[in-house]
């Protein structure tokens, strides 16, 4: 615990302004996104004397620092053998219908992102398929924010499908054998539901009937996507499924199976190193070591704790699945779901593990789809349609993300309480 009162004053501030900075996506009048407040965050709690440089190191998680940072190669390599877009290209290319199509890219970005991200599935198909909407004349705005949804929906499948689940399954030690049989039928049937309520549900009509026209400046602004190596994406696709079949019939340690395998990637006659490099989420990891050193200083001062042994007194447990429920979804939706993860996984550690980490991992990811600003995943298909004329603003996310919201996270409920 911090003993001098000016400075457990500082760290509460500095955490205060950190998660302040989260919730807004950066601190007011500063040019500093979400890595920036983190770090400057870690910085000023040791250059305080809150924590020490050792204690600060000790206090990474480096196991899902080393997961996250090779499973960014790994989707580097699949991105850079043009394997997403032309997965997408050959999905979008059969005869069907509207809502078969629909169908068919959802379980596409779903399946994906289990594996290779949800984050990088989006920036490799939102552009493949906004072209196929318009070239179609299908409304883009449902197929796009069906694909965001569903790899957010998708990712919580697995534990490396996105950053908070392999942090939740590092921290909390999961098989990721068992975390998977328990987590595919929420996650099947709320893409089930997300199909539904795009393709049939109120307003379905209206939604698949309006088509949008990009406009000529939009469109010749597309990016341009990575010719598809055979060679290459075969070789991505080896090393994924040996790091899969690692992952559930072994129990080698993770991290170092897919930093491994990242090594493996990077020797490569045809991508530079820098090129793969490039595709690695450098912000997000500043980010996910900042908020340690960050909330391992507030920790210290014990305030965490006595808040959490206070709700405890009031019924509110975060031990017990409802309550722990009930954070996840409202911390989600404030600070964003990987710093509520962090917030929250100290104060489940003990418990039931298996109980914890899957409730944990499937409300705060399926919560990312309530707000447009809700996972970084909405923003890129927003982004990237906006670049090719398309407009997804709030309003229009939040008609089709808090119905499937709601819905999804009430199939977690009942899986909770009757499934698992």
């Amino acid at each position: 615990m911090t003993h001098h009162p000016e400075v457990e004053a500082g760290v509460v501030a500095v955490f205060a302004l950190v998660y302040l900075g989260m919730f807004l996506g950066g601190l007011p009048k500063l040019k500093l996104d979400r890595a920036g407040v983190a770090l400057l965050g870690a910085i000023a709690v040791i250059g305080m004397g809150a924590v020490t440089v050792d204690e600060a190191a000790r206090s990474v998680d480096l196991p899902t620092i080393l997961l996250l940072f090779s499973f960014m190669v790994v989707s580097a390599q699949m991105r850079l053998g043009g394997f997403y877009a032309a997965v997408t290209r050959w999905v979008g290319g059969q005869p069907l219908p509207p809502a078969t199509l629909l169908a068919a890219l959802i379980g596409v970005s779903a399946a994906l992102s289990a594996v290779f991200s949800n984050d990088v599935i989006c920036l490799a198909m939102t552009p493949v398929v906004a072209r196929l909407c318009l070239q179609r004349g299908l409304p883009p705005v449902p197929f796009l924010v069906g694909l965001a949804c569903a790899a957010n929906i998708g990712s919580a499948a697995t534990l490396i499908g996105n950053p908070q689940n392999m942090l939740i399954g590092s921290v909390l030690q999961l098989p990721f054998a068992g975390y998977v049989r328990q987590a595919l039928v929420p996650v099947a049937l709320s893409l089930g539901v997300l199909w539904m309520w795009l393709a049939m549900g109120p307003g379905a009509r209206e939604r698949m009937a309006s088509p949008a026209r990009a406009t000529p400046e939009a469109a010749a602004q597309a990016p341009v996507e990575p010719v598809f190596d055979a060679v290459q994406t075969a070789k991505g696709l080896v090393v994924a499924t040996v790091v899969l079949w690692a992952f559930l019939f072994t129990t080698w340690p993770h991290e170092v199976v897919a930093l491994v395998a990242a090594g493996v990637l990077l020797l490569s006659r045809r991508f530079h190193s820098s090129d793969v490099m490039g595709f690695v989420d450098w912000e997000l990891l500043v980010m996910f070591m900042g908020l340690f050193v960050v909330n391992h200083a507030f920790e210290r001062t014990g305030l965490a704790a006595q808040v959490v042994a206070a709700l405890a007194t009031q019924g509110v447990d975060l031990g017990h699945p409802g309550p722990l429920f009930a954070a996840g979804l409202v911390l989600s939706n404030l600070v964003s779901n990987v710093p509520a993860v962090m917030l929250l996984l100290p104060h489940v550690q003990g418990q039931d593990p298996a109980a914890a980490g899957l409730t944990l991992a499937l409300v705060s990811t399926f919560a990312g789809n309530l707000l447009l600003v809700g996972s970084i995943a909405n923003l890129i298909v927003a982004d990237l349609a906006r670049a090719q004329g398309i407009a997804i603003d709030w309003r229009a996310h939040a008609r089709i993300g808090l119905p499937v919201t709601l819905l999804t996270l009430a199939v977690v409920a009942g899986w909770l309480r009757w499934g698992v």
